[in-house]
């Protein structure tokens, strides 16, 4: 069972308190006891003494008394007290409490204490049990007279008057400490209870701060402990907020960070549990369920990961650097960095940040093959025009049958080997931003028509047709005519090239969703399914042979496909092995 503060408070406070009253009772008990006994003996003493002098008075001026017990009685009722009269030797001759024949078988009294004491010093006092009267007694002696009217008077009151102004004293003194009790309970209860409200008060405004609610304040102003104990309270939870509100700030700005960031992070703890994975990370290794508390295996199910985890963990210091490979769902490279988290000298953890450089990789790939290209693309021309340039060098010049169809077959190559240089250039223009278009309005059939009249013949001596079909009437579309035409004339002397004698092309127009859509279809070889991704890549040819036989450079179609794209469209293939091709683009409306 919960006993509250104040009750506590009280408890101890009032214990105190009975303590203190107890003691204080004994003490003022003890002390009335002596002042009381003092009181006594004073007043005894002063009784003793007049009793003394009216005795010795009496006695001079009548000489002996016959009857001194009468005497005695006389004293005794004048004084309210016990009066004994003693002789030198001790003979009891006057009491106040016995008559003569009483008198006579009182014993010798020489030998009490305070008959003994008088005699010797002048003075004697005792307390003690008096065996005539059953009573215990305080005595008090002191010789008078001379000669044979010598001897000592004895005064004596009872104790138990003593005691009786004792107990009635007491029973005051009780009767005020135990007024001093109820008022201090009374007291202590109130000053206690308004303590206890207090701190109830704190410790309700305590909670409230660790759930969050920094609204209320302690309202207590008192110059004490307790009001600086809700000052510092009012303060800290101030303070607490304001931290809190600069947390939460600086929270939303790391996960807004961590958000944005491309590169996926992971952060562990001490024990290889994950305890934060972004966005990024978690979208590239297709994680959606929680991954708190879980470990990099169980998670990204990837053992390389979890090894470089264990390894920053272990050597807890330096830069971790590996690559990576993911094989599903598709192949991805990415490389990891990891660090330990070291606080105060103690390992709190490890960051680790995923790069994806797939893309990278790729690029590089493509520059190798790229540069592979080019080279072979150039030594083959180069090779030829070398070859029969030192075969007529070596005679075959005076060889006028032959040195004409050398001749010519030089200037195939390095015409051959111009137009490669050509499209290099154009093509780094446009993948650099460099190439300078001036775009305006431009009748899309009128390129059209202009391109099939350039390769009219070309068509003519394969006797392949070449039909225009137009749907609706088409908008003006806002391009460089002099980079849209490059992009009608390499599709349709593709689609010429690669089409056998007495096939047919057709060529469409239309709009669609904002965009002028054209369409070159032919007859011709087809383009097989695993080659049409790769189709529009630098240097690639499904046949290179028959590419080179045609005087291709394989750069073309990634030329066509950077124009489209710089004009603000798209470019793509449908095609069957065997059943012919399409190419397709679409440029938007002006």
């Amino acid at each position: 069972m919960k006993i509250k503060l104040h009750w506590k408070l009280t408890f101890i406070f009032c214990s105190a308190v009975v303590i203190g009253l107890f003691i204080g009772y004994l003490y003022l008990s003890a002390q009335l006891k002596t002042h009381l006994e003092n009181n006594l003996e004073n007043h005894l003493k002063r009784q003793l003494s007049l009793a003394k002098d009216f005795l010795e008075t009496y006695l001079n001026e009548r000489g002996a008394v016959a009857d001194i017990d009468v005497l005695a009685d006389r004293i005794g009722r004048e004084l309210n007290l016990r009066a004994t009269i003693i002789t030198q030797e001790g003979v009891v001759i006057g009491d106040t409490d016995l008559n003569k024949d009483e008198l006579k078988g009182v014993e010798n009294h020489i030998d009490r204490p305070e008959v003994q004491e008088a005699i010797k010093e002048g003075f004697g006092m005792s307390k003690r049990f008096s065996n005539t009267i059953k009573k215990y007694l305080l005595y008090m002696a002191i010789p008078f007279g001379e000669g044979k009217t010598s001897g000592v008077i004895r005064l004596a009151i009872p104790l138990s008057e003593i005691e009786l102004l004792e107990k009635k004293m007491q029973k005051i003194i009780g009767f005020a400490l135990l007024l001093v009790f109820g008022l201090s309970i009374l007291f202590t209860f109130l000053i206690s209870f308004i303590i206890s409200k207090r701190l109830t008060e704190m410790a309700n405004i305590a909670t409230a701060m660790a759930k969050g609610d920094f609204s209320r304040k302690p309202s207590i102003y008192s110059k004490d402990e307790i009001g600086d104990l809700a000052m510092a309270l009012s303060y800290m939870s101030d303070e607490i907020k304001s931290n809190i509100e600069r947390i939460k700030q600086e929270g939303v700005k790391l996960d807004a960070v961590l958000s944005s960031m491309f590169e996926g992070i992971m952060v562990v703890d001490e024990k290889g549990s994950i305890i934060l994975m972004n966005p990024s990370l978690r979208k590239q290794f297709f994680i959606d369920s929680a991954f708190e508390k879980k470990t990099p295996i169980e998670t990204v199910r990837n053992p390389q990961v979890q090894d470089i985890v264990d390894r920053v963990l272990k050597e807890k210091q330096g830069l971790i650097s590996e690559e990576i490979t993911v094989s599903q769902p598709e192949e991805r490279i990415f490389k990891i960095n990891g660090v330990p988290i070291i606080r105060n000298g103690v390992l709190d953890g490890a960051v680790l940040v995923f790069h994806n450089i797939t893309e990278l990789r790729r690029l590089e790939k493509v520059r190798q093959d790229f540069v592979a290209n080019v080279s072979h693309e150039l030594r083959t021309p180069l090779t030829s025009i070398k070859g029969y340039a030192e075969t007529l060098l070596e005679g075959a010049l005076q060889d006028k049958d032959n040195a004409k169809d050398f001749i010519e077959i030089i200037y195939r190559d390095s015409d051959r080997l111009a137009k490669l240089i050509d499209d290099l250039l154009d093509l780094s223009k446009i993948e650099s931003g460099k190439l300078k278009m001036d775009f305006l309005p431009i009748d899309i059939l009128e390129i059209i028509s202009r391109t099939i009249k350039l390769l009219d013949a070309q068509a003519k001596r394969k006797f392949i047709s070449i039909s225009l079909n137009v749907t609706g009437e088409l908008p003006k579309i806002l391009v460089d005519e002099t980079r849209i035409s490059q992009v009608l004339l390499n599709l349709l002397d593709n689609a010429i090239k690669y089409t056998p004698n007495g096939g047919k092309i057709s060529i469409s127009a239309f709009t669609k969703d904002g965009f002028v859509q054209v369409d070159i279809s032919d007859t011709g070889i087809g383009i097989s399914e695993k080659d049409i991704p790769r189709i529009f890549e630098r240097f690639y040819r499904v046949d290179k042979a028959r590419s080179r036989e045609l005087g291709g450079t394989g750069l073309g179609l990634s030329i066509v496909k950077h124009i489209v794209q710089a004009h603000g469209g798209q470019v793509w293939v449908e095609s069957e092995l065997g059943q012919g091709s399409t190419f397709s683009f679409t440029i938007p409306q002006a």
